[in-house]
């Protein structure tokens, strides 16, 4: 007997309505031929149909020809039919897995490497852990620089040995026609080695301005090479070669300089006036929940000096604590004063 077998490829269902209805049937009748099949009163299918469902059926293992006449239909155990019928999957499947293991496993070898290599230096990424390599690097930065030089110098005062390096540097890229734009810390502008520093050097044409807080220190050569600290407020520098990352860092820089104010020395602006506005900045920090230390750092100024100004402010508004403070503060209306922002003659100014 020869009937048409259905393609392997099947739906979500393995077994239709038609073949469920002729296996039971054919359980019935335990064997069976087609040709009876097609007679039985309540199998409702048509010869189209029940060739269909006899084919799936025996596809499926579910019915095999009699060993003795093959004519005959005979039953199989749904079991027997589903292990044979999974017998491949499985097989399969164990296969796939062993592949999967061996890709893990393959791969997983090269994962120390991978690693390693992310921790090494890349052309674009390079540290530089020692100070007089960083002085090496930035002085051979300085001598290929051909546009411009952006540089965010927090701290307050610099040393007066580290600022005589920078003006033989600067001067030279001065000379050059190299532009310099540098922000400093407000506090700088009391201090008198970085007043003659800016001085001299906004006379060969540097342009310097100050802010309450800047961002952190920052090189940036042209558009291409940048220099950051060191983690962990090291000696050595970071050196950015990488275009989107450096690009970053000058719109940051450029973001702080058009808030900055053009720098000047403390009694140029007034005494009275400049230690007014230092004192509202420490007292904001001091609401936020600044620690002495912090505001020090972030202002440029020495813990003592930061300690004087925060009994002084303390003690102008009578408080006997800190939280004190914030609050007689906040019922003065003082948080809300924020610094006066540079107006557009000013912020085109740079001395």
């Amino acid at each position: 007997m020869t009937l048409p077998l259905r393609s392997a490829s099947r739906g979500p269902s393995y077994l239709s309505e038609d073949e469920v209805a002729v296996y039971d049937c054919v359980l019935r009748y335990q064997q069976i031929t087609r040709e009876r099949l097609s007679t039985v009163p309540d199998l409702d299918l048509s010869e189209e149909q029940l060739d269909s469902a006899v084919g799936g059926l025996l596809e499926l293992g579910l019915l095999r020809a009699h060993t003795k006449d093959p004519a005959l239909l005979v039953p199989v155990d749904p079991d027997l039919a589903a292990a044979a019928l999974a017998a491949p999957i499985r097989a399969s499947l164990q296969e796939q897995r062993r592949h999967l293991n061996q890709i893990s496993v393959e791969f997983g070898r090269l994962r120390a490497h991978f690693l390693d290599g992310r921790r090494r230096p890349s052309d674009s990424i390079e540290i530089i852990p020692h100070l007089d390599e960083v002085r090496a690097a930035l002085n051979r930065a300085s001598d290929e620089c051909r546009g411009e030089v952006l540089s965010s110098q927090p701290g307050g005062g610099r040393a007066p040995e580290v600022l005589q390096e920078a003006m033989s540097r600067d001067t030279a890229l001065l000379a050059r026609g190299v532009r310099m734009r540098t922000l400093y810390h407000h506090t700088a502008r009391f201090n008198a080695p970085s007043q003659a520093y800016v001085a001299v050097l906004s006379g060969l044409g540097a342009e310097y301005r100050t802010v309450h807080d800047p961002f952190g220190r920052l090189i940036v050569f042209d558009r291409d090479l940048a220099f950051i600290p060191e983690e962990d407020d090291g000696l050595g520098a970071v050196v950015v070669r990488e275009p989107s990352i450096v690009g970053y860092l000058r719109s940051v820089f450029e973001n702080a300089w058009a808030h900055a104010r053009p720098f000047s020395d403390a009694a140029a602006d007034g005494l009275e006036a400049v230690a007014k506005e230092l004192d509202g900045t420490i007292l904001r920090l001091l609401a936020a929940g600044y620690k002495d230390e912090a505001i020090g750092r972030r202002l440029g100024m020495s813990l003592r000096t930061t300690r004087k100004h925060v009994a002084d402010i303390m003690d102008s508004l009578g408080a006997v604590s800190r939280f004190q403070a914030g609050v007689l503060a906040a019922r003065a209306g003082l948080l809300d004063q924020e610094d006066e922002e540079p107006g557009a003659d000013e912020r085109g100014a740079g001395r």
